[in-house]
């Protein structure tokens, strides 16, 4: 099930959201620095 989730880039704070499937392993880029230290920010249940 595709969709969008929150990411983080680890290297200058910037959070933005990005197309994701789970189990689909792919290289994410920070469109701010272009690091590739990118982490998806999971979403807290209520």
């Amino acid at each position: 099930m595709a969709g969008e989730a929150k990411f983080t880039c680890l290297r200058c704070g910037c959070d933005f959201m990005l197309p994701f499937t789970p189990g689909v392993t792919e290289e994410r880029t920070c469109p701010k620095c272009m690091s590739n230290s990118v982490r998806r920010v999971k979403q807290k249940k209520d």
